[in-house]
């Protein structure tokens, strides 16, 4: 099931982190600045290599940053941290 804040979906120019939960329990993270045609492109397998093959995705997390930069190095932290540890930041 998607599920998006409706303040970031409305605002498509917003760029956004999320992190995708993959079928295999896997977590994938990444940024762009319209989220719902990213999870369309993911579910549909043509969202990036990692998660086509593991399908379906489901959004689990999403939080919006000012800028693709700060997108960038937001997404880069979380990659960086344990799984436990972004299992806490979806709380």
């Amino acid at each position: 099931m998607l599920y998006c804040k409706p303040d970031i979906m409305d605002n498509m120019k917003a760029w956004v982190v999320y992190i995708l939960r993959c079928n295999d329990s896997t977590l994938y993270t990444g940024i762009t600045n319209n989220l719902k045609k990213r999870i369309t492109s993911h579910s549909y397998g043509k969202g990036s290599k990692y998660t086509r093959s593991r399908l379906p995705v489901e959004l689990v997390y999403q939080e919006q940053a000012k800028n693709r930069s700060e997108a960038t190095r937001r997404e880069l932290e979380i990659k960086r941290l344990s799984h436990g540890d972004k299992m806490k930041i979806m709380e």
